[in-house]
């Protein structure tokens, strides 16, 4: 347990007590405390009341039973701890209300007290049923959520596995991570691909098991003047509104061909031969769609538009430089 959430935890136990609470019950009821010797107890104890005093948490000493004075026991007054009066209206109260809901989804409620509890207590009428239609979720095919949105905040390099759409497997790849972005229904990692050297998108639902935090906090920064939003919007998918046509070898690429809207059979081929198909797909996102292409490797060629094949052939003549 680090030293924030033991600092919440005791915050959290002499807030909620009705009565004064004695110093054995206290070690007894927070794990970090009762896994200590009485000497670290004492230290630990001693210090975290008095880092919670410097914050200006008023905790209160008082006889655990009022008709002793043998034993002395502590409490948190939560009248004298509240916050002073919050004016919200109906709209802020709406988007902290949304705030704490996707915290909680995302397993960060251990972390944090209830937004919408404190709102409650400072007289802020809140329907709760009103934050259903719009509430974002992180759901369980999202396991890695707090991976990479802690990451971003440390600024430390996430290594992951990938597989795209259509992708026969997955792919090993590193980022940093600049932020964790809701976009269409889906939650993606958006950041620096340190592979390719590019801005890059990441669905969280298509990483393959457990991704890790690799390196020392603080190892790059985020480009001034970055916008995540119009970044995501960018790079992301959108309607399927455009169409690319693909020369494929025939028998592969059967993910295209699933999406194709049409399919001529036995077209000649950039090599001259006619063992080739031309595929019409639609698509949404010039660069997603170009790495589908890239990852088929000599089984595919982009023949149009030009703005899929500039994209390719970029990528390519980069990989060749760096190969070379």
């Amino acid at each position: 347990m680090n030293k924030s959430e033991r600092l919440l935890n005791l915050l959290i136990l002499l807030l909620v007590q009705r009565h004064y609470i004695s110093k054995d019950r206290i070690r007894a009821t927070v794990d970090v405390y009762r896994d200590a010797t009485d000497e670290a107890f004492e230290r630990m104890f001693e210090r975290d009341k008095d880092e919670l005093r410097a914050l200006g948490v008023p905790i209160e000493l008082g006889n655990v039973d009022p008709l002793f004075d043998d034993e002395t026991g502590y409490r948190i007054r939560p009248d004298e701890f509240a916050l002073p009066g919050i004016e919200l209206s109906a709209d802020e109260a709406a988007v902290v209300g949304l705030a704490t809901r996707v915290w909680q989804h995302a397993g960060l409620a251990g972390h944090t007290s209830d937004a919408l509890a404190k709102l409650t207590a400072t007289g802020v009428e809140i329907d709760r049923s009103r934050l259903d239609i719009a509430a974002p979720v992180v759901t369980v095919d999202d396991p890695n959520f707090d991976v990479f949105w802690q990451a971003s905040l440390d600024k430390v390099v996430v290594t992951f596995d990938y597989q795209r759409s259509g992708a026969a497997g997955a792919t090993s790849r590193r980022l940093e991570p600049w932020g964790v972005v809701s976009f269409s229904g889906r939650w993606y990692a958006v950041g620096r691909d340190i592979d390719r050297r590019e801005e890059r998108l990441f669905r969280l639902s298509r990483v393959k098991g457990k991704a890790r935090r690799v390196g020392r906090a603080g190892a790059y920064e985020v480009p001034p003047g970055t916008n995540l939003r119009e970044l995501t919007k960018r790079l992301g998918p959108g309607p399927r509104s455009e169409n690319c046509t693909i020369l494929a070898r025939t028998g592969t690429c059967l993910g295209l061909c699933r999406y194709a809207t049409l399919i001529d059979e036995g077209v000649a081929g950039p090599d001259g031969t006619t063992g080739w198909d031309r595929l019409a797909v639609a698509y949404s996102s010039a660069y997603q769609f170009a790495d589908d292409v890239l990852a088929l490797g000599p089984s595919a060629y982009a023949e149009s538009p030009d703005e899929v094949r500039k994209i390719v052939v970029e990528r390519l003549t980069t990989a060749a430089g760096e190969s070379a």
